[in-house]
This record gives structure tokens, C-alpha cells and sequence, in this order.
């Protein structure tokens, strides 16, 4: 093999997870996204510099086909799909597609020159799998392979999850991480002292994906990785449930959260766009929570909600 097909969707930005999925589903080798909203209010915490860049609501998912896949037939399963967002209520706006061929050496450089290691938090460092990198004082590894499809976990949703994390755990807790994709949650999870985590995407890709990036860390044999269809048939309760998906799916799980999340836990809800961020507060409080944390960056939304009778620490309480 010496070619590799490019092909690239323009769309507005709440589109983003699921035509991320459907690319894959059709066959992509690995995703990668390029979104203004990466470098909206960035700070300087970590030595980085951070350009000064024109926002937009479009972003660009770029997805790599080996040169034996029939790009037609992908380009006419896409279209066909790509009608289908809006019966979910996702409004893409104007989808554009592009394609072109790479060579293969095109393909590493053009892959592997968006990721590089990135520190989320004081304590956790996303780190490509074939990346050299030695730890700090302190800093807690996760290795990821991008290639598998779902990111690096450097999406602003990914990361606000991750700092909701690592506010809320303190160590022995059990997680349930619904959703899982890239598996990172999960290990994050564990790297910040959960005893045991429980992970679930109704993909089977998704599944196969995270039990992969699992194995590229150690000590993670605390993770459980299953197929299901967000809290449905679950019974095993949890200290903390993480969900960081689109906000027309989070409304359907706040009332299952509710029933297995222990008194005085925790539902970290993100992948919220701005104008669905009281839907989702109200079927998380309709359910019985109560905000505690609300995060902003650019258009995107997370919060962490408490299963309390103390209202003292929480907004409004």
C-alpha cells in the first residue's frame, strides 16, 4: 500500500461526535479535528504558546482511507448518513466534502503533526503512544493512540471532564464512564485513585478501541470495558458517573444516574453546545440533582452534578 485518501467534511461544530462516528463507521482509519474553539480562552499555564486565531461555528473533521477503499462508495454512505443528523436534532448547517490521495509518507506527517503531549491538568499529561516522554514530579501519564479513531482527549469537552475528575476524586471511588470512546476517562479515572471503573459504549469499535489505549497503560486492570446502551441493565451503584457526549443523549440517562449514583455523589455531564446547556441542567436537577460546578470553554459546556440533601455547596443552595 503507497496511497492513502484523504477526506475532509465541513460542519457546524455540534455535528462534530457524530459525523467523527460515522467516518468511522465507513471505514476511516483515524480522525482528526480542527476547531478555532481549541484556542479560545487558553491560558499560559504550561509553557505553551497559543496563537491568536479567527473563531468560527464550522470546524473540519478529516478522515484517512487506506487506497483500497472505493472513496465513492464512502462519499455515497456519508451523504446518506449526513441526512440523517437532523432526526437526531443536530444541525450541521452547510456540509461540504473534500477529498484528495496522500502518500503514504504524506499520510504519517499529516496524521501524527496534530498530536503531540498535551498537560490538561496539574496532574494528567495526554501522551501519544509513540511518543518519547518522561514524567515530572507528580504528573500522572495517559497514553493514547489517535490512530484508533477517537482523539488524543484534547477537545475542550474532554478536557473540562478530566478536570472535573480530578476535583471530585480522592481515591477508592468506584466510576462508571458512560460513552467511553478513546477509553481515556477511564484511565484518567484510575490514574487518579478510582478503585474500580466501569466503561460502556454502545460501539462496538468504540469498546474494542478503549480495551486497546487500556492496554498501553499500566497497572489498569481496575477498568472494565463492556458494550451497553448508556445506563440501561446497569445495577452496580457508583460514587461518580462521567458522560461526555452530546447533550440529546445526557437529557436520557440523568434519572438511571440518579438511581446508581451513592448519596452525596457525583454525574460529570460534558459535550454540552451552549444553547442545549438548560436542557440538559433541567433533566439532571427534573431527576434529583443538584448543581455544584458549572465549566465553560468557547461553545461547549460541562458540569458536575451532586446527589445531596445538603444544598450548602452547591449554586443556588
Amino acid at each position: 500500500m503507497n496511497n492513502w485518501q484523504e477526506l475532509t467534511i465541513t460542519i457546524n461544530r455540534e455535528a462534530e461526535e457524530m459525523v467523527s462516528n460515522l467516518l468511522i463507521e465507513t471505514g476511516s482509519q483515524g480522525v482528526a479535528i480542527s476547531d478555532t474553539a481549541d484556542y479560545l480562552d487558553k491560558e499560559d499555564h504550561f509553557g505553551e504558546i497559543v496563537p491568536e486565531v479567527a473563531q468560527s461555528d464550522r470546524i473540519a473533521v478529516t478522515a484517512y482511507y487506506p487506497d483500497t477503499v472505493a472513496i465513492d462508495v464512502v462519499k455515497a454512505e456519508l451523504e446518506t448518513g449526513l441526512k440523517q443528523l437532523a432526526e437526531f436534532g443536530v444541525d450541521a448547517g452547510d456540509i461540504q466534502i473534500f477529498s484528495q490521495e496522500l502518500a503514504e509518507e504524506d499520510w504519517a506527517d499529516n496524521w501524527k503533526k496534530y498530536y503531540e503531549p498535551t498537560r490538561i491538568t496539574h496532574d494528567l499529561t495526554i501522551v501519544p503512544s509513540w511518543t518519547d516522554y518522561e514524567a515530572g514530579a507528580g504528573e500522572n501519564i495517559i497514553k493514547l493512540d489517535p490512530g484508533m479513531a477517537f482523539g488524543t482527549g484534547t477537545h475542550p469537552t474532554t478536557k473540562m471532564s478530566l478536570f472535573a475528575l480530578s476535583q471530585v476524586l480522592r481515591g477508592g471511588e468506584t466510576v462508571i464512564d458512560v460513552g467511553t470512546g478513546s477509553g481515556v476517562l477511564s484511565i484518567a479515572s484510575s490514574l487518579l485513585g478510582a478503585k474500580e471503573i466501569f466503561a460502556y459504549d454502545l460501539d462496538d469499535v468504540a469498546v474494542r478501541v478503549a480495551q486497546e489505549n487500556i492496554e498501553l497503560n499500566h497497572n489498569m486492570d481496575n477498568i472494565h470495558v463492556a458494550a451497553g446502551d448508556l445506563l440501561k441493565g446497569v445495577d452496580h451503584e457508583a460514587d461518580v458517573i462521567v458522560a461526555n457526549i452530546l447533550a440529546d443523549i445526557l437529557i436520557h440517562l440523568t434519572e438511571d444516574a440518579y438511581r446508581l449514583v451513592k448519596d452525596e455523589g457525583y454525574l460529570i455531564m460534558s459535550g454540552i453546545i451552549s444553547e442545549k446547556w438548560d436542557m440538559v441542567r433541567l433533566a439532571a436537577e427534573s431527576a434529583g440533582f443538584f448543581l455544584e460546578t458549572h465549566m465553560i470553554q468557547g461553545e461547549w459546556n460541562c458540569c458536575v452534578f451532586k446527589k445531596t440533601d445538603d444544598r450548602s455547596g452547591v449554586i443556588g443552595g
